[in-house]
């Protein structure tokens, strides 16, 4: 399975340039060869694909390598257990290729996955093999994870959900491998919105696919099924009063620390617009808990549990992936004009950390974290430790920013053009035959498809059609 495509981007900001290329460039660095199959790690000193990040990461780096982008879903596809769990990462060993289900390890698979069916050209043998290997996953998901009897699924160590270091999972293993509950623990197994999103993903992802196939009572059936799932989520984790929502424990008490994982949330789609208003008014754009210098931090800095560390660890500062997720969390909801500011916001920060791609940033100064991966310390003037670069969720979330911003995207058989002002770019997008083109002044844009005029005029918009040009409609980004 394959498709052809290409695309380019230059501008007249010589440092949004500079992280653009070497974004590029370094992402190239991270294509290994997996016995046969080309893939994209996680890069940065992690050289698996995980669940987590890689079909995200793969379907975002699309246009530059086709190859990868499918195999960096197909793998987890065709590495399925028979029981329906799906590798929570992927590595390459010296004469194989091993599967693992050690941890879920987050779950940013099925909206990119389905993204890919229309990158396919509408391939219907890769729609019907993402459709039952959602189905199989979600049955095993209710069939392992239940474990509260309220409607949630529940993560059972500190790697399910990816929060590594995470200080709000206590005393909780790192990784379980049996779908029997862990005993012993302080809270785990725990009512988690990350796993339970996990279901909802599946069912919106299914739902629409029942429609593609014009399945329309089928499709309202998983639809009722999702909406079901968000309806659990917000009647038992959502704190009415704080705008947020929380974990539970084992023993079902709130998991009290204020974490970003309601933006996760977004990025799946199982919360209400409502519910996501409030957290973005409230928390978001707070310049005490998430709005800080760089915005974003994994806990709200004015929490009690927030830890500024600088090695791998959940509990405080600004992910690489976490502003990866946020850009499609943050467009589910209508916030485009927050996704520039934060785009704009990430750029500065790189350009000014001297273009590394680490994997964390300190909140209140935007620094990169420059760690090494072997001890987890902090890099000094004498040390040996391996400087953490090239990290994929960072670079991705740049060049996903950077077409956000001024570039041009495919996604769900629609073609995206970014037009935001102040700079002036030229963006071109090859894709199975058709050719994409933007040009920019910094105050007025051109766009084509195919040769074909779709928009001229003032800047601040995005343009979205169809593949072929058609139907034009506009949203507001700055």
């Amino acid at each position: 399975m394959r498709f052809e495509a290409s695309t380019t981007f230059t501008c007249a900001d010589p440092a949004i340039q500079r992280v653009y290329d070497e974004a590029v460039r370094k992402s190239r660095l991270n294509l290994k060869d997996f016995h046969g199959d080309r893939v994209l790690v996680e890069g940065g000193g992690y050289d698996k694909i995980w669940l987590e990040t890689q079909p995200m990461g793969g379907e975002m780096f699309a246009l530059h390598d086709p190859e990868a982008a499918v195999n960096n879903s197909l793998l987890f596809m065709r590495h399925q257990r028979s029981d329906g769990r799906l590798p929570g990462s992927i590595q390459r060993l010296e004469d194989r290729v091993e599967a693992q289900f050690n941890k879920l390890q987050g779950y940013c698979f099925p909206a990119h996955a389905l993204n890919l069916y229309y990158l396919l050209g509408r391939d219907a043998q890769w729609l019907d093999a993402l459709e039952d290997c959602l189905r199989r996953f979600d049955d095993w998901l209710w069939h392992t994870r239940a474990v509260s009897g309220d409607g949630l699924l529940s993560s059972f160590c500190v790697y399910d959900t990816g929060e590594d270091n995470a200080v709000r999972y206590g005393d909780a293993p790192c990784w379980w491998t049996e779908d029997a509950p862990p005993e012993g623990f302080a809270v785990v197994p725990m009512a988690s919105m990350d796993i339970t999103s996990f279901s909802y993903a599946n069912w919106d992802a299914l739902a629409k696919i029942s429609r593609i196939r014009g399945r329309e009572s089928e499709a309202a059936a998983c639809r009722a099924r999702a909406n079901a799932i968000a309806e659990s989520l917000r009647g038992r984790l959502w704190n009415e009063s704080r705008g947020a929502l929380f974990d539970r424990d084992k023993r079902g008490n709130t998991v009290d620390v204020l974490c970003h994982n309601t933006l996760r949330c977004m990025y799946w789609g199982s919360v209400s617009q409502a519910m996501a208003d409030r957290f973005v008014a409230e928390h978001l754009l707070n310049p005490s808990e998430f709005w800080t210098e760089l915005p974003l931090p994994s806990v709200a800095a004015d929490d009690p549990a927030f830890l500024n560390a600088p090695e791998n660890n959940w509990s405080g500062q600004c992910e690489g992936l976490t502003f990866q997720r946020a850009l499609f969390a943050l467009e589910n909801y209508g916030y485009e004009k927050l996704v520039t500011r934060l785009g704009r916001r990430l750029l500065r920060a790189i350009a000014e950390g001297g273009y590394a791609f680490t994997q964390q940033f300190d909140p209140f100064t935007g620094t990169p974290s420059r760690v090494g991966m072997r001890s987890h310390a902090p890099i000094g003037p004498d040390s040996d430790e391996p400087f953490q670069d090239a990290y994929g969720p960072t670079m991705l979330a740049a060049l996903g920013s950077i077409e956000r911003l001024w570039g041009i995207g495919l996604w769900n058989g629609e073609v995206r053009f970014s037009l935001c002002g102040g700079l002036p770019c030229a963006c071109s997008a090859s894709w199975n035959g058709h050719a994409y083109r933007l040009e920019s002044d910094g105050a007025r844009a051109v766009a084509t498809v195919d040769g074909r005029e779709v928009y001229s005029g003032p800047c601040g918009v995005r343009v979205i059609t169809g593949e072929a040009g058609g139907a034009v409609r506009t949203v507001a980004i700055e």
